[in-house]
Order: C-alpha cells, then sequence, then structure tokens
C-alpha cells in the first residue's frame, strides 16, 4: 500500500469528507485573492501568523505550492439552521478544523515533504502569539489557507469533482494537501 493510498484511507474514515485530485499544474492560482486579505474582511489581516502579510509573499507562495505535483482536495459539507447561522458556520469551522488536523497529521507522517492548507486562516491558538510578539507555538500544526496560497477554491473544488456551494442553508469548508507522488511508495 503507498502512502497516498494510506491518506486516503484515512480521509475515507472521516464522516462526510469528500475529496478528489488534481495536478498542481492545473490548480488556477490567483495573486489578485491576496486583496480580499488586505482588505480584512475576516479581521486576521497582520493578526495571525498564517494569514497574510505574515504567512508570505503572494508569489514566492504560489511558487512554492507549484513545487508539488499533486493535490488531494477535501471538502466537508455542514448544514445550517437558516443562512444567518453563525453559531453552526462557528462549531462547523471547529469540527472542519478538527479534520484538518487529523488529515494534516497523518499526511505530514506520510510524506517527508506536503503542503497542508485548510480553510480560513490558523485558529489553533485563542490568541495568536504574533499578538503577543512571539514566534508561532505551534508550527508544525497551524496551517495557512488555500486563498493564502492564492489558490481559487471555486474553480479547483469543480475541476475535482466537487462543488463549491451546495444548496441552501448549508456551508462547505475545504482544505487541501499538496505533495509529489513519488514520495508515495512505500
Amino acid at each position: 500500500m503507498t502512502h497516498l493510498d494510506t491518506l486516503i484511507q484515512k480521509i475515507n474514515t472521516l464522516e462526510g469528507v469528500r475529496f478528489g485530485s488534481i495536478l498542481v499544474e492545473n490548480i488556477p492560482f490567483f495573486p489578485e485573492l491576496r486583496k480580499a486579505c488586505e482588505a480584512n474582511y475576516c479581521g486576521n489581516y497582520g493578526r495571525n501568523w498564517k494569514c497574510p502579510p505574515h504567512v508570505g509573499e503572494i508569489n514566492q507562495l504560489i511558487a512554492q505550492a507549484k513545487t508539488y505535483q499533486t493535490a488531494l482536495i477535501f471538502q466537508k459539507i455542514y448544514p445550517l439552521e437558516d443562512s444567518f447561522d453563525f453559531e453552526g458556520m462557528m462549531t462547523a469551522g471547529a469540527d472542519f478544523r478538527n479534520i484538518l488536523h487529523e488529515i494534516g497529521q497523518t499526511a505530514t507522517s506520510l510524506f517527508k515533504d506536503c503542503l497542508v492548507l485548510g480553510a480560513g486562516g490558523c485558529n489553533h491558538c485563542q490568541t495568536c502569539a504574533i499578538l503577543e510578539e512571539q514566534p508561532c507555538r505551534f508550527p508544525n500544526i497551524s496551517y495557512a489557507s488555500l486563498e493564502a496560497y492564492g489558490i481559487q477554491v471555486s474553480t479547483t473544488a469543480e475541476l475535482c469533482g466537487m462543488k463549491y456551494i451546495n444548496g441552501v442553508n448549508t456551508v462547505t469548508y475545504f482544505g487541501g494537501i499538496l505533495f509529489n507522488p513519488s514520495q508515495s511508495e512505500s
């Protein structure tokens, strides 16, 4: 069994998680996505080690991502009471962070070099160490977002056979593992 098979087996044990694969060369990267981060809609710009600008310069992050050949993109769709169910979105986000952590830890234990990306900025700590002018407390288990690396998630999801929007009263979170298949042989 290859390391990739083991990773897929892990993903398949997680209830409701779907995945698809894509060659990294086919992923649509858009440096312009950084402008949404700079507008600080989420409130994390400059306040999180795994968010811009601290996560790195966008063209360097895109170049780093392009050093990998393959990506497994995964998603989980969560039901909401209604489109204003903020508490449901936060609960879903916390659950997805746990899923991302499980998949990320499995991937990093299998591949000597892979890139784990999630949804939104890292929320591992209640207060990011950057606000205390300290280094990241958990650099091996904190992950940047797909968008921080310039990945157009909606199009990438479609290319992987998944929907980005999954109906009214739902929220969908995405993550990804970028790796080189040559590392997947046991």
